[in-house]
């Protein structure tokens, strides 16, 4: 089992379907906040950043797949997983908070100085709204739990990966 997933991460597909799962969730975002009017927050504006370093993440090892692409990618894609957990959950606990006149969140997005994407890209990264808002929810789950199921099993994903590549030898 570990075999069979240790060489799973040398299948350019394998990388292209994480691409394109990225993708697909940053196009979802899109649609809520253009067709469906739900205007994103500064913590929905960072997982929306998360998942386009997941995106990024898997291109060098889809286009290229060897070891250097691969460790690209696995660096990538663990530090944008991981950071969309723990931004999802802050979002989350700010939503939830028993005094939400405490729990708040910034205005302006605090990119680089050198990336300043909310003014390179203003359509895609500029917070319009208020990350205690709660405007949408499925299954009884808003927007920052979903986010927290979906780059929960991005991190799973990546550490079973991982694992899986150290334990294996090479055959």
């Amino acid at each position: 089992m570990l075999k069979k997933l240790s060489s799973l991460s040398t299948d350019k597909r394998a990388w292209g379907l994480l691409f394109v799962s990225a993708l697909s969730l940053e196009m979802g975002a899109l649609y809520f906040q253009y067709v469906t009017d739900l205007r994103p927050c500064i913590m929905c504006i960072y997982q929306r950043t998360a998942l386009f370093g997941v995106m990024f993440a898997a291109i060098p090892a889809m286009l290229f797949n060897n070891l250097i692409t691969r460790l690209i990618g696995y660096v990538g894609w663990g530090i944008s997983a991981i950071w969309g957990l723990l931004i999802a959950i802050e979002h989350m606990d700010i939503q939830t908070a028993v005094n939400p006149f405490f729990a708040t969140c910034e205005f302006v997005p605090n990119f680089p100085f050198w990336a300043p994407l909310h003014e390179w890209l203003p359509s895609i990264f500029s917070a319009t709204g208020d990350c205690g808002d709660i405007n949408w929810s499925f299954m009884d789950m808003s927007m920052p739990q979903w986010m927290i199921v979906v780059f929960a099993i991005y991190s799973v994903i990546w550490a079973v990966i991982i694992v899986s590549r150290v334990l294996v030898k090479p055959s």
